[in-house]
């Protein structure tokens, strides 16, 4: 689906597609564990977040170098532009290329490379948002602040990934504060398959202004009331949440719901690579399982430029909703 919308829950390691994965490896003299591609497509069946995560920190092994970075971001962003993303706020993920050798300035310089000639290239406006790895101290996490320092001109926020259950958000309380004061934005994975609590803490103790994925919030009356009071937008994955079983079928999910109880939901593709599909599929996908109609699905991509972070282009927000209001289906 070619509607106008912006992604705000995009992990650049998760646009690795096999062919790429494999062209990397040739270039890299890395030696990967499968045959053929479609042997490397057939592993991307998975149980749960872990078996995920685990494949996705093995295939970053063929991520070496600028140029290699710069392919992988320009793969994704042409992928994006003919769905119709028009600005992207792509994640990273440094701590797992740091512990792999690869240097913070390497990823960054690779790719802003891709990123930095975007809106020329590809049409498409992007921020670039790092975060942290939940399942590495809160030391690590703070190193890698200190390492960012010299790429905050390109890094626009902080963000919180990998495996949830049983690393609260609190952990991170003095890397967010520090973030804070370097006026970095905030967001963070909750509520995905931890539990509505994460999503209050990662509120009060991370001072997040988006949360990514937030699914459990329906568990609770108190804090669905809260997120639509205070306007907090949420970065739903849908095809992700299938792929990883957080929801059986897609037409369980509770995207009506959350937009029928006034939540500002988005929806995006998280590792599109991974979970069968890039932003328009997840669009096309909830069209379809779940009966959106038109406006449904125009208000989601009006939420999506809502909640980006474009406060210093206020024009170029204009444009993209005013683009929202004049798309035909």
């Amino acid at each position: 689906m070619s509607l106008p919308k912006a992604e705000l829950h995009l992990h650049i390691e998760g646009t690795l597609e096999p062919e790429l994965a494999f062209e990397l490896a040739a270039r890299n003299g890395v030696e990967l564990p499968y045959a053929t591609t479609d042997e490397l497509r057939e592993a991307y069946r998975f149980e749960d977040l872990q078996s995920f995560l685990n494949l996705y920190y093995e295939l970053m092994a063929v991520l070496r170098t600028e140029r290699d970075f710069e392919d992988l971001a320009n793969a994704y962003l042409a992928r994006a532009a003919a769905q119709g993303v028009r600005h992207a706020e792509i994640f990273f993920d440094p701590q797992a290329h740091l512990a792999r050798g690869v240097e913070m300035g390497t990823v960054v310089a690779g790719l802003w490379r891709a990123l930095g000639s975007s809106s020329q290239n590809h049409g498409v406006s992007t921020q670039l948002i790092m975060c942290f790895l939940r399942d590495e101290s809160a030391e690590s996490a703070l190193r890698t602040l200190e390492a960012a320092k010299p790429y905050l001109d390109r890094i626009v926020g902080v963000g919180l990934d990998s495996a949830e259950v049983g690393y609260p958000p609190v952990k991170f309380r003095e890397v967010y504060e520090a973030a804070a004061a370097l006026g970095l934005r905030r967001v963070a994975h909750a509520g995905e398959e931890g539990p509505p609590e994460y999503i209050v803490e990662a509120l009060d103790v991370l001072g997040v202004e988006r949360i990514d994925h937030g699914l459990r919030c329906m568990e609770s009356p108190e804090l669905v009331a809260r997120l639509v009071r205070d306007r907090i937008p949420l970065t739903l994955c849908p095809l992700s949440n299938v792929r990883l079983r957080t929801v059986d079928v897609l037409a369980d999910h509770p995207l009506p719901a959350m937009l029928d109880a006034g939540l500002m939901c988005t929806v995006n593709s998280d590792d599109p690579a991974y979970f069968g599909g890039y932003a328009g599929d997840n669009f096309d996908a909830v069209r379809s399982a779940l009966g959106l109609g038109e406006e449904r699905l125009r208000e989601l991509a009006r939420n999506s430029f809502l909640a980006s972070f474009l406060e210093h282009d206020e024009e170029l927000r204009a444009r993209y909703l005013a683009e929202v209001e004049a798309y035909e289906f």
